[in-house]
């Protein structure tokens, strides 16, 4: 099926090894996958950040930015451009209060002006392709209404809103009655993102009157498969999900191993976090008895025994 469904960036969590192991186990049925943001940090981009998005020929990858201002905004894109990236994608929903308080993140809906400066240097950037993914506000589901007008001015390939205000953080109703005016009120195709995690989920944002597509995070951290699920309407079994969750997780843990240098420690960290949000999707006692572990040979033995 041709409906498109975006990967969407989660700090900590997609990075280049996920994303990798994530095509290479559930095959191509994401439309692209967006990088965690990419951010300045004493003045210059980080160097991590830039380094997650090293460019690849295994799946479209659309680097994310966060900004407070037109000077960063500016050293993100060179950078970027530098790798050879004609296609951005601007962050102003993150729902963080540390990058809310300055302004970067869905703190950018505070200060339109801002936004109207960036959408000047976009149009000296015709050879790059932007767009956004945005809240529908900090604190007040209104305040989106500051930016439409600005964001129809602005040269965009699509705008992506997640129907939630900041301070919601990423709990709470979907507001979905405030996400039908705001897409009347944007010029742009939309994208939807927000609380799909199951196959009815992406059919249910389909009918959503001016959706063009669907993002995914969290639901796809729980059921990775849920993409491939959709596009071949077929749901997998249980066992089929948690088989194919097992070899996306030693996919993951051989390309981080690669990357890591800090030891056993660090490595068993980082594989903590991919099982954060499987409740309910993988057996409690397994998830239990991994998150007890206190190193890496009894972590991978438990999930040898349970394969």
């Amino acid at each position: 099926m041709s409906f498109p469904i975006y990967v969407a960036p989660l700090q900590g969590y997609t990075d280049a090894e996920w994303r990798l192991a994530h095509r290479r186990i559930y095959g191509d049925g994401a439309t692209a996958y967006y990088s965690p943001f990419v951010r300045v940090e004493h003045g210059e981009v980080r160097q991590r950040d830039l380094r997650d998005t090293t460019p690849t020929n295994e799946y479209l990858l659309v680097p994310q930015i966060i900004f407070r201002n037109k000077d960063e905004f500016t050293l993100l894109v060179e950078a970027l451009e530098r790798q050879g990236y004609r296609q951005i994608d601007l962050n102003i929903g993150c729902p963080f209060p540390p990058q809310v308080k300055r302004g970067r993140g869905a703190g950018a809906l505070l200060h339109p002006e801002m936004l109207k400066e960036i959408g000047v240097i976009i149009e000296r950037l015709p050879h790059i392709s932007f767009s956004v993914k945005m809240r529908l506000g900090v604190d007040a589901l209104d305040q989106w209404r500051n930016c439409a007008s600005v964001l129809n001015s602005m040269q965009l390939s699509h705008v992506t809103i997640h129907p939630r205000i900041a301070r919601q953080g990423y709990k709470g109703e979907l507001q979905l009655n405030e996400l039908e005016e705001c897409i009347s009120a944007i010029a742009h195709p939309i994208i939807y993102n927000g609380g799909v995690c199951a196959v009815e989920d992406i059919d249910r944002a389909m009918t959503i009157s001016g959706i063009s597509g669907v993002m995914i995070g969290r639901g796809l951290l729980r059921r990775p498969s849920l993409i491939e699920e959709w596009r071949s309407q077929r749901e997998w079994t249980a066992e089929e999900r948690f088989v194919a969750m097992c070899r996306f997780h030693q996919s993951v843990y051989d390309l981080r191993r690669l990357r890591l240098s800090g030891g056993e420690a660090q490595v068993l960290q980082s594989m903590r976090t991919f099982w954060d949000y499987a409740d309910g999707e993988v057996d409690r006692h397994f998830l239990k008895s991994l998150r007890k572990a206190t190193s890496l040979s009894s972590y991978i033995s438990i999930i040898s025994n349970e394969i």
